[in-house]
């Protein structure tokens, strides 16, 4: 597995687990600047798109829409984005990308969740990397609201 891989180091506390797939892995991303925020992960080292197999694509598309039907329930977001990126390893030196899918529920209009108002200031335009932490209390009540309908 990548060094660089933050998901690869799942032990030291990158995200929390939500469910895993027979080939995918749905993390609970740290930030939560867009409410909901998750990223599904690929079980095994894997670095293009194009060597996924077509039990992994399908395993991909129910999670996809598993994972869009929960949230929307939940939180009822206007839309949802979806991106692969594999730059970070670039960054880090080490040449190695491994596939994970980012996940983010994006709102027209602001969202209370128990207590917290979450607000999406760039609707309508490319999610921005801003961290927003939420509290572990408020990080397990996202989790629970996602798994109720997953």
């Amino acid at each position: 597995m990548s060094k660089s891989c933050d998901f690869c180091k799942i032990e030291g506390g990158y995200g929390k687990l939500i469910r895993e797939t027979p080939f995918w892995m749905i993390f609970l991303a740290p930030s939560q600047r867009y409410l909901g925020t998750c990223v599904v992960a690929l079980k095994r080292q894997c670095k293009n798109l194009s060597d996924l197999d077509d039990e992994e694509w399908k395993d991909f598309i129910d999670t996809l829409r598993k994972l869009e039907y929960s949230l929307k329930e939940a939180f009822n977001p206007t839309l949802f984005n979806w991106s692969c990126f594999k730059n970070k390893t670039f960054r880090d030196g080490e040449h190695n990308p491994e596939i994970h899918w980012h996940f983010h529920p994006r709102y027209q209009d602001k969202v209370k969740f128990i207590g917290l108002e979450f607000e999406d200031p760039d609707f309508g335009y490319v999610p921005q990397p801003i961290n927003v932490e939420v509290p572990d209390e408020v990080m397990m009540e996202i989790k629970e609201a996602i798994l109720k309908n997953l």
